[in-house]
Parts: structure tokens; sequence; C-alpha cells
């Protein structure tokens, strides 16, 4: 579809004069402000495509030229590939969409699994009765299967059935108050009556604090509810983790003489590959749930990883086969130290956030 282009020849987002159809000021096109349906749809494709083009010539260096696309970013060799950052975004999403979507898939597929053994004894015990009518087995298997307990005691045919089960206890006492009382206002109470050198100090007290607030808030969920918002809060440490791992990359490579963004820049290209990469096999283990299949397809994984990066970092830095695998290692073992240090500091910040 014909585009239709201004007369005038000034940009009309920050009035620079044009000498063609691009502002060579700002980038915005000159095209006329009131256009029809069908052209508004035809701009808006043609950046879609633009961006589909960019992905895929980005994709299949990122896969098969381990290090390639960071030599032609530094290079100047841009205008064909995504930027480094709007890709990371984009595949950052999508990976932890996958990541969380088929953890839960896999947790609700092995639900029997995961019941525990004194759970699944009375299952099987209820399931084996033949006095108990079939909906009724039902629904009392079905309240183990989510609970792990029955509260009270029911006649059946009869026979009494109480079946309980500590599967709660968990919930129940995940950060729960280190106090006997029952609320906050009576926790304070009994502190003021106490000696000062007896009282509780501040890291203690500010615990109790979140602790019964938590309880008030979310009872026995408590768990539940503090785990889905540190989901949440992953996508965001593993972006500002991605200056750490630049980081550690400029110390490593120091005699290399590059620039901290160059370091970055490979960063995010990095965790591109991993992330995407790890899609596609959680996608496998989803597709075909087995445990040696699972098994397999990790170590291939772990494997694959780990060459990726050797063999990306021989190509960035330029060094020889054993000092790349040195310096490999140890920026690995510091990352990993950073990378639980984030994960402990996510928690943390979670769990003071969240109530």
């Amino acid at each position: 579809m014909k585009k239709h282009y201004r007369k005038e020849n000034d940009c009309l987002n920050c009035g620079t004069i044009l000498e063609g159809k691009f502002c060579h000021n700002c980038g915005q096109e000159n095209l006329e402000m009131k256009e029809s349906f069908g052209h508004m749809m035809n701009h808006a494709i043609s950046d879609y495509f633009h961006f589909d083009h960019q992905f895929f010539s980005t994709l299949k260096p990122l896969f098969t030229k381990p290090g390639f696309l960071t030599k032609e970013y530094m290079a100047g060799r841009r205008a064909n590939y995504l930027h480094p950052v709007k890709m990371y975004i984009f595949i950052s999403l999508v990976y932890f969409v996958v990541l969380f979507q088929t953890g839960s898939n896999l947790v609700h597929a092995n639900v029997d699994s995961s019941i525990p053994k004194t759970t699944q004894a009375a299952i099987d015990s209820i399931a084996k009765d033949p006095e108990i009518p079939a909906n009724v087995k039902k629904a009392l298997i079905d309240k183990l299967k989510k609970n792990g307990t029955i509260i009270g005691t029911a006649k059946i045919n009869g026979k009494t059935v109480k079946i309980t089960d500590n599967k709660d206890t968990v919930n129940k006492y995940f950060l729960s108050p280190i106090s006997s009382d029952s609320t906050y206002k009576a926790y304070l109470t009994s502190q003021q009556k106490l000696p000062p050198t007896q009282r509780d100090g501040i890291i203690k007290r500010y615990y109790n604090e979140k602790a019964f607030s938590y309880r008030a808030k979310y009872g026995d969920r408590t768990k539940d509810v503090i785990i889905e918002e540190f989901q949440h809060n992953i996508p965001k440490m593993m972006f500002l983790l991605l200056p750490f791992c630049a980081l550690v990359l400029m110390v490593a490579f120091r005699n290399n003489k590059k620039y901290y963004v160059e370091h970055l820049i490979y960063s995010f290209h990095l965790h591109c590959f991993i992330f995407l990469f790890l899609v596609a096999i959680m996608l496998l283990q989803w597709i075909i749930p087995s445990d040696t299949i699972d098994g397999i397809l990790g170590f291939l994984a772990f494997l694959t990883i780990v060459w990726y990066i050797y063999r990306s970092l021989r190509v960035v830095y330029g060094r020889s086969r054993w000092r790349t695998i040195s310096k490999l290692i140890g920026a690995s073992l510091i990352y990993l130290v950073g990378f639980v240090m984030c994960i402990s500091l996510a928690f943390i910040i979670t769990a003071i956030t969240g109530a």
C-alpha cells in the first residue's frame, strides 16, 4: 500500500527542516496526519514485520555463532539485529512466563507424588472401600489431595471416617511469630512488662511485626503469597544482576582494555541465549513428562550452556583455550555467589514489603 507523505518539509515532531522522507534529527517519518484505517494498519504491520525480520536475523547467529552478535554490535554493524536490551526484555518475558507456567503445570500433573505417604494411604483406603459411595469417595479424595486433612468425623454407611495429616504444617508455621502472643498488640504489651534487658531487639521485634501482619492478613496462605510475590520479583532481580555480571567480566578480562559497556552488551547476549535455550528445554520436558528424559535434557542443557559460554568468551575476548577456561571458572564462581546473594536479598525484600 502506497504511503502518503506531507508536502510540507518541516518535521511535525521536532520542527526540523527535512531533507527527505525521514527527519534526520528525530527519525520520524513525514507522513500525512489524517491517514485512513488501511494506511494506519499498514504502518503498524510494517513496523511489526521489521521487528520480526530483525528478531529472526538475530536468532540464527545467537544460537549458531557464540559471541558473534557482540562482535558485530561493537563493530557498528547493528541495523540487521535487534538491540541487545530490547531483545533481552522480550526473551526474558517469554522465559519467565514459560518457567512459572510449566512449573505450575508440572506440580499439578504430579500432584499424587507430592502427597505425604500417610495421606496417600488414606486415599488408597477410601478408594478400595466398597461400602463408601462413589460420589462420597470422590469428595473425600479431592479434599485430601487439596488440603491433606479432613476436619472432624463423618458417618458413612454406619462407619466413622476421620482423616488427618500434617501436610499444611509448613504453611501454618511459615514465617510464624517468635512469640506465644496471639496479636502484635499483645506481643508489645508483653514486651513492655519485661525489664529492658530482657526485651527483644529491633530485628526480632520487626520480624514479629511482619509475622503477625502476615498471619492476620493471609493466615495459612502466607507461604503461597510470599512465593508468588517472590516470583514476580525474580525478573527484576535478574535484570539488575546483568550489570554485576558485566562487572565480573570487566575484572576477569581487564587486560583486554574493553569498556564496561562492551562487557554489558556481551552479558545481554549471553543471558538471551541461556533464557531462550532453557525455554526450549522446558517445553520439551513439559511435552514429554518423564523423569529419565528430564535428567537427560537437564544434563545436555548444562553441557551446552557451559560450551556456549566458553566459546563466546574465546570469540569476544580472544584469549587462549586454557586461559579462557580458568577465567570462566573464576568468573562463574563469583557470579554464582552474587546470584545467591541477590536471590536471598530479593526474598527478604519480598517478605518485608509484602504485608
